[in-house]
C-alpha cells in the first residue's frame, strides 16, 4: 500500500478538494482520447488565411498557458490546505513560494464535507469553459482525469455522512500514527511543524467523534462488533512517552537535522514528550471513551446494503475507488467470475499435470530472504520487462512490535516529488514470512511496485498535479500485477509451482473482493459468508469467518481496489496481445502503463486503444 492510501484518509478527515479529485471513474462525454482535435484543427489552418491561422494559434497558445496555470494553482490550492500532504509531497515548500501554511491537523464535519463539493462544482464550472480541443495531448489527458474525478465525486452528493473515517485496520487511527512517524525532519522549521501537528491531534479526534455521533443519530452508526474492533485497535497507541515508539522515531529524525546543539535537542526531545502523553495519549482515550458512549446504538452489523442509501453509497464508492471501465456492478461482478474460473481452470490443468505440487504449495520457499537482496535481484531480473530508472535509495523499516497486529504486512510511503531518495519500505514482521512471502511482498511495495512505479511517474515531464493525485486501484492493481509477475523470475521455486502461485493469489484476492460485492451490494450476511468460505476453503472456524466477514464490512471497496485494476491491466495485456501478434512485448505493455501514469481505467482504455492501432503498423 503506498503513502497516497494513508494521505486519502488523511484528507478525508480535512475534507480538501484534492481527495474529491483524487478517486473516481468516468470519462466526460464529448471529449477526445489524445491530441486528435488540435491535429484536426492544424489541419484546417493550412486553408485558412494567414490572419486567421494566427488568431487561432494564439487563441491555441493562451488556452494552452492558461491550463497550465489551472494546474500549478490547483497543486498549489491543495498541497497549501493540509500540512501532512504538504510536507509529503514537496521536501522545500519554500522553493515554490510556500511559507504561511496552517500547522495543525484540521477537523472533520459535514460541513466541511458539503463546502469540499460545492468547491468541485465551480471547478467543474470552471473545467466546462475550456475548449479542449486546444489542449496538448499532456493536458487534455489531465483535463479528462480531472474531468472524471469531478464527475464521480459530485455523484456523492447527498451520501456525505456514508463516509467513515474509522476502521480497526486502515482508518486514520491507525494510519495517522505512522505518517507522523515518518514525517521527516529536513529544517528546524519541520521539527516545529511536527511538535504543532502533534499537539493538535486530540482536537481533530474530538471532531472524529463529532461527526461519528451525527452518523449515529442519522442510523448510519457503527455496529458494536466494529467499534470493539476499533478500540482494540487505539489501545495499542495507549503508552507513555518513555515507551512509545513516537518518541524512539523522533529521536532517530532529529539527529538529521544540521546545525542543532545538543541543548536544543534535548529542549526538543522534551517538547515531543509532553505532546505525546499530554496530547497524543489523551487524544485516543478520548476516542475510546467516544466510541464507548456510541454502543448499543448502531444498528446495523452487516454490509452498507442494509442502510437507507447504502447501495448508491457502494455504487459511488466503487466507482471513486476503482475507476473501472465496467460500466455497473453487476458487469463488474461477471468480470471477476469469469476471470476466477479461468484461474481455477488453470490451477487445475497444471495439477492433473503434475499432481505433487499440491504439496509443494504448502512447503515452499524463496532462495531470497533478506529485503535489500531481494530488492536487488528484483531490479536486476525485470530489466528485460520494465523500463530501467536510475539513482533511488530505499529504507527497508520494520514495523513495531506493538503494531504489529493492526497494520498491514508491508506498505510504501511515497517520497517528496522534489526529493525522489527518501524511499521507506516497512515490513510488519509479524504477518510476513522471510521465506514464503517477503519476495512477492517486495515486488509489490518496491520494484517493479509501488516505489518503482512512483519513481518513475516522478521523473516524467508530467505536471505536478498529476503528481500529486492518488488513484488507488491503477496503483494497487499494478503492484499486483507485478506481485504475480515476481512468482515467474529465477527465485528458487520449483517448475509449475510458479503458475499455480499466481492463478491460485489471483483467486483468492478475487474470492474476497466478490464477497465485498455480496455483502455490500447484495445484502449477504455471516452465514452466507461462512456458507462460502466453506465451500471454498474449507474454512468452517467460526472467529476466522467472523474476522474475514467484518474486515470486509468494515472497509467497503478495498480487496476491490486492488482485484479490479489487476483485472483492468490483465484484460488490457490479453487484449493487446491478441491484437498485436508478435508486435507485443512486456517492455512496451509495461512503459505504456507507466507513462499514462495514474488515472481512472475508463480514462485509460481509450488511449490504450489508439496504443495498440499504433504498434499495430510497427515491424515485429
Amino acid at each position: 500500500m503506498n503513502r497516497f492510501k494513508y494521505s486519502y484518509i488523511q484528507l478525508i478527515c480535512s475534507l480538501l478538494l484534492v481527495i474529491a479529485l483524487a478517486a473516481g471513474c468516468g470519462a466526460p462525454s464529448g471529449t477526445l482520447p489524445s491530441g486528435e482535435g488540435a491535429s484536426s484543427e492544424s489541419s484546417k489552418a493550412v486553408s485558412e488565411p494567414a490572419s486567421e491561422s494566427n488568431a487561432f494559434n494564439e487563441k491555441k497558445r493562451q488556452a494552452q498557458a492558461d491550463f497550465d496555470q489551472l494546474t500549478h494553482d490547483l497543486f498549489l490550492d491543495e498541497v497549501d490546505n493540509s500540512p501532512i500532504t504538504l510536507h509529503y509531497t514537496l521536501a522545500d515548500p519554500a522553493a515554490l513560494g510556500i511559507t504561511d501554511y496552517d500547522k495543525t491537523l484540521g477537523t472533520i464535519s459535514l460541513e466541511e464535507s458539503r463546502q469540499s463539493l460545492a468547491d468541485l462544482k465551480s471547478l467543474k464550472v470552471q473545467l466546462d469553459t475550456i475548449d479542449s480541443r486546444l489542449l496538448r495531448e499532456d493536458q487534455l489527458l489531465t483535463f479528462h482525469i480531472l474531468s472524471s474525478h469531478i464527475n464521480t465525486q459530485l455523484s456523492s452528493e447527498g451520501l456525505e455522512l456514508y463516509e467513515q473515517p474509522l476502521s480497526s485496520s486502515l482508518g486514520i487511527q491507525a494510519q495517522l500514527p505512522i505518517l507522523l512517524s515518518e514525517y521527516v525532519f529536513y529544517s528546524r522549521q519541520d521539527v516545529e511543524d511536527y511538535l504543532t501537528l502533534l499537539s493538535s491531534i486530540d482536537t481533530f479526534y474530538k471532531s472524529i467523534i463529532s461527526f461519528e455521533q451525527q452518523q449515529t443519530e442519522a442510523g448510519l452508526g457503527l455496529s458494536d462488533p466494529v467499534i470493539d474492533r476499533i478500540i482494540q485497535s487505539c489501545k495499542a497507541y495507549l503508552l507513555d512517552a518513555d515507551h512509545s515508539f513516537m518518541s524512539e522515531t523522533f529521536t532517530q529524525r532529529l539527529d538529521q537535522v544540521e546545525g542543532l546543539t545538543e541543548e536544543e535537542k534535548n529542549a526538543f526531545i522534551s517538547q515531543n514528550k509532553t505532546a505525546i502523553n499530554e496530547h497524543f495519549v489523551p487524544a485516543y482515550e478520548a476516542l475510546i471513551a467516544g466510541l464507548e458512549s456510541l454502543k448499543g446504538k448502531g444498528m446495523n452489523d452487516k454490509g452498507l446494503y442494509y442502510l437507507p442509501q447504502g447501495r448508491d453509497y457502494y455504487t459511488y464508492l466503487v466507482n471513486s475507488v476503482t475507476g473501472t471501465s465496467y460500466g455497473d456492478i453487476p458487469s463488474l461482478k461477471k468480470a471477476i467470475n469469469d476471470q476466477m474460473l479461468n484461474d481455477l481452470t488453470a490451477m487445475e490443468e497444471i495439477l492433473a499435470t503434475d499432481p505433487g505440487l499440491a504439496q509443494e504449495m504448502y512447503s515452499y520457499s524463496f532462495q531470497l530472504t533478506e529485503p535489500e537482496a531481494i530488492l536487488a535481484d528484483l531490479a536486476e531480473q525485470c530489466s528485460q520487462d520494465f523500463p530501467e530508472i536510475q539513482g533511488y535509495v530505499c529504507n527497508i523499516k520494520e514495523v513495531p512490535q506493538a503494531l504489529e497486529n493492526i497494520l498491514s504486512p508491508a506498505f510504501y510511503l511515497t517520497v517528496p516529488i522534489d526529493r525522489p531518495q527518501d524511499n521507506s519500505i516497512y515490513i510488519n514482521n509479524g504477518s510476513v514470512s522471510a521465506s514464503r512471502t517477503l519476495y512477492s511482498t517486495m515486488a509489490h511495495e518496491g520494484y517493479p511496485g509501488h516505489m518503482y512505479q512512483t519513481l518513475y511517474f516522478n521523473q516524467s515531464d508530467a505536471c505536478d498535479l498529476r503528481k500529486l493525485l492518488s488513484f488507488g486501484s491503477y496503483s494497487e492493481g499494478w503492484a499486483t500485477y507485478v506481485e504475480y509477475y515476481s512468482y515467474g523470475l529465477e527465485n528458487g521455486l520449483p517448475e509449475g509451482l510458479p503458475d499455480l502461485l499466481r492463478h491460485n493469489s489471483a483467486f483468492t484476492l478475487a474470492l474476497y473482493g466478490i464477497m465485498d460485492i455480496n455483502i455490500h451490494y447484495e445484502g449477504w450476511n455471516e452465514e452466507q459468508v461462512s456458507q462460502y468460505l466453506n465451500q471454498y476453503f474449507k474454512i468452517s472456524d467460526p472467529s476466522v469467518v467472523t474476522t474475514i466477514y467484518y474486515d470486509i464490512v468494515e472497509n467497503p471497496a478495498n480487496y476491490l481496489e486492488y482485484y479490479v485494476g489487476y483485472l483492468e491491466i490483465i484484460g488490457m495485456q490479453r487484449d493487446a496481445k491478441k491484437s498485436l501478434g508478435l508486435r507485443y512485448s512486456d517492455l512496451e505493455f509495461n512503459r505504456f502503463l507507466l507513462d499514462i501514469g495514474p488515472a481512472p481505467f475508463r480514462v485509460i482504455r481509450p488511449y490504450f486503444s489508439e496504443w495498440v492501432e499504433e504498434r499495430k503498423g510497427i515491424n515485429p
